[in-house]
């Protein structure tokens, strides 16, 4: 079995790459939506492929969050997943490990975690944002309280765990 990781901007990649990642996260996601895929594209993804299937995938994608009157270059996680046929072999390490090779790019990494996908985020050094979440919406800022406890941040200097972080506005999950 061949293993090789791609890594690649979504521009790089053809259609049917992109069917293949589609096929990947519709299988792995209990609900992955039109707007979920539309937050994948545009970034940088690390694709784990065995045997000329992708079994494994990451994307990087540019995000604002505002903290602390800051606005932070951010590196945003998405659609971290493993085929559920590949788990527990490594591959959402390899994914992980090339996506945050990229965090020197950014002011900060961050994602919103599964509470599957908790303990490989922790055991990476991710940090539990505590403090309250919000997002710049069209009327202002507003708070975005179920989002609390799920949004897990990388690097960054000065930041206030216990402070709050907002994100730019976007169609569908805001985090």
């Amino acid at each position: 079995m061949v293993t090789r990781l791609v890594m690649c901007h979504t521009a790089e990649m053809t259609p049917e790459e992109l069917h293949a990642v589609r096929a990947l996260l519709d299988g792995a996601f209990r609900e992955f939506t039109d707007q979920d895929w539309g937050h994948t594209l545009g970034g940088q993804h690390a694709l784990v492929v065995e045997d000329g299937v992708v079994v494994a995938h990451g994307a990087l994608v540019m995000r604002r969050l505002l903290h602390a009157g800051r606005s932070l270059r951010t590196g945003y996680l998405e659609s971290v997943a493993t085929r559920p046929d590949r788990t527990r072999r490594g591959h959402a390490d390899r994914v992980m490990t090339a996506l945050e090779s990229l965090a020197p790019a950014y002011d900060v990494l961050a994602l919103s975690a599964s509470e599957a996908g908790v303990p490989l985020y922790e055991s990476r050094g991710w940090q539990l944002w505590r403090g309250p979440s919000s997002v710049l919406a069209p009327d202002g800022i507003t708070r975005t309280p179920a989002d609390d406890s799920s949004i897990y941040v990388l690097g960054g200097s000065d930041l206030d765990l216990d402070g709050e972080l907002t994100c730019d506005w976007r169609d569908g999950d805001l985090w």
